[in-house]
């Protein structure tokens, strides 16, 4: 590689594990002339000022930043001269590997193995559709290459749906398998991109709006493919299991899986894809303004399963020991993503209604100027963000978000257990979970890995059967082409037992809070409804009624979260078993 070359894998790597605020802070301190312009990170461009740092850093002093600065010690990084895992830089390269991996592929597979690579060279490094069928029409199976491939970290997934999958090849790793194949390493770079820009020229950056329309169309894709194999061959059966499901013998299965601790998580993720169809909720005088959609926030420690509730149990993960329980094409799955391309790829989904899976949502709020955008996310707000060189939107966002929020477990309740204060941001946007690594739950997450790894945890059969159903409602409700003349939508109908339910347990909560104590609004209310309406939605197929009332055991559940989090809120200043007693709840 020429010193341009070695420059431009150097911003790659400053790009992938500093944020721009944590760029903007590292030139700063390094007194690198350019970020003197400006007064934060996000007034720069990323491109820019991550090239601006790579051309006055040596290799020590990078490795000092990435030390001091770099925050995301998971990502990985392997390139001609540079690799980065577990945190630690390395100034070997992975050019040894990328030849070790290739003659692996080549042992189990044979050519075949070469043929994947060159299609995905070809393609600029991604294995799509397009790839997908000329290795059909090859008559190779490039998914087990690819997946020996991944194994060795030479590819990496992009998207993984059940009928359909995308990997592609880093790109700083791009130019080590075209030596390994032979190829000139030339024919890689943008004739743009051989040399270095100009002073004050930019770089041309990837259309981030471009890419997100493109995987919403793949995801919509894999929810039609998905829905249409459901509705030829198990729509009937689907029917019949969804006249015998309930909410109660869905936190019953889980608790079979993980116990009676860790199941609540996934208890409500996967209530909250039900709530993804924003059914309407009425009484019996209208409209009430309300739908059943609402967005979900785990906090605590890391270690704690926030990640398996939210990602694993609904997308499918542990080594294919836990197949997916949410609905197809519908979770988009942010790990790496940044706040920055968030705004811009949010644009993609305006007018539509998806569940964004957000792995370490605190990070977000790390940079300048993001809390009020998120802010106006949560509520499903319009978004505009306007930058000196840029105006993002506007548009309205209406997806929804299930995330992680790990932080450290001080002590009770919000205030104490949150000390950083953009919590309070999502705290009264979202249904929120604490998680406390106590004694229980240590025990069943160790548990839990052991019966995974033996293979004792598996899914049978209601897993298959509990996504069939989820889809097929979402469908319902949505009015999908595929089922909009055989299966109505139904508004979800709250009576007055419904809002007597809610109005005792919080009278019962009120009397246990001293005067001054009550640190929780009245949205909580509110999302709670939504939980159980979202929750009835497990008894459409259970009438020929038009509408789905708020079912009695979907309440009884919403009351022992709303129980549970006003403790929290309130500091914990009582115990929600005691109220849950009086209310005649348990589990």
């Amino acid at each position: 590689m020429s010193s341009g070359e070695k420059t431009l894998e150097k911003k790659l790597l400053i790009q992938r594990v500093l944020s721009v605020e944590d760029v903007f802070e590292a030139g700063k301190a390094f007194g690198v002339s350019y970020f003197n312009r400006f007064v934060s990170g996000w007034e720069t461009d990323m491109d820019e000022a991550a090239l601006e740092l790579a051309k006055a850093l040596s290799d020590v002093q990078l490795q000092e930043v990435l030390k001091k600065f770099g925050r995301r010690s998971w990502v990985v990084f392997h390139g001609q001269h540079y690799s980065f895992e577990n945190g630690v830089l390395s100034f070997r390269g992975f050019a040894d590997r990328v030849h070790a991996a290739v003659k692996e592929a080549e042992k189990k597979q044979g050519k075949a193995a070469l043929d994947v690579l060159r299609l995905m060279v070809q393609a600029g490094g991604v294995f799509g559709l397009k790839e997908y069928r000329e290795a059909v029409k090859q008559k190779i199976d490039a998914y087990a290459v690819l997946d020996t491939f991944e194994k060795t970290m030479l590819v990496t997934p992009v998207f993984r749906g059940e009928f359909y999958r995308e990997w592609r090849i880093p790109e700083e790793t791009l130019p080590l398998v075209r030596v390994e194949l032979g190829l000139p390493v030339s024919q890689q770079v943008p004739a743009a991109a051989e040399t270095l820009p100009a002073a004050g020229e930019a770089e041309q950056k990837p259309d981030a709006l471009a890419e997100e329309k493109r995987a919403v169309a793949q995801m919509q894709a894999e929810l039609d493919a998905y829905l249409n194999d459901l509705v030829k061959h198990r729509f009937e059966a689907t029917v019949r299991f969804g006249k015998t499901f309930s909410v109660t013998r869905l936190a019953e299965y889980l608790q079979s899986l993980f116990g009676p601790v860790l199941y609540f998580d996934g208890f409500l993720s996967i209530i909250q894809q039900y709530g993804l169809a924003d059914a309407e909720i009425v009484n019996p005088q209208g409209k009430t303004g309300m739908r059943t959609g609402w967005s979900l926030a785990l906090f605590g420690e890391p270690g704690t399963g926030k990640s398996f509730s939210t990602r694993d149990l609904i997308l499918g993960g542990a080594g294919g020991r836990v197949r997916p329980h949410g609905i197809p094409g519908r979770n988009r799955y942010c790990g790496g993503m940044s706040p920055a391309r968030f705004i811009r790829a949010g644009q993609a989904y305006a007018g539509r209604t998806f569940n964004f899976i957000v792995p370490e949502f605190n990070d977000w709020f790390r940079y300048s100027g993001m809390v009020d955008i998120l802010k106006i996310a949560m509520e499903r707000g319009e978004i505009k963000y306007e930058l000196h060189r840029e105006v993002i939107g506007p548009y309205r966002f209406d997806s929804f978000f299930s995330v992680n929020y790990n932080t450290k477990v001080m002590g009770r309740g919000y205030e104490v257990t949150i000390s950083d204060p953009n919590f309070n941001a999502i705290e009264d946007r979202m249904i929120c979970r604490l998680h406390r690594l106590t004694k229980e739950r240590f025990v069943e997450i160790a548990q839990s890995q052991m019966r995974l790894a033996l293979g004792e945890i598996t899914v049978d059969k209601m897993a298959e059967q509990i996504r069939d159903h989820v889809t097929l409602v979402y469908a319902a409700e949505t009015g999908h082409p595929l089922v909009r003349d055989r299966l109505p939508r139904k508004p979800v109908l709250i009576t007055d037992a419904t809002y007597a339910a809610i109005g005792r347990a919080r009278e019962a909560i009120l009397k246990r809070i001293p005067e001054g104590g009550l640190r929780f609004s009245a949205r909580l209310e509110s999302h709670v409804m939504k939980f159980a309406c979202a929750a009835s939605l497990l008894n459409y197929f259970n009438n020929e009624m038009d509408y789905v009332t708020a079912s009695e055991d979907a309440l009884r559940w919403a009351v022992k979260l709303y129980v549970e989090e006003a403790s929290v809120r309130s500091k914990e200043e009582f115990k929600p078993e005691e109220v849950l007693q009086v209310l005649h709840f348990s589990d």
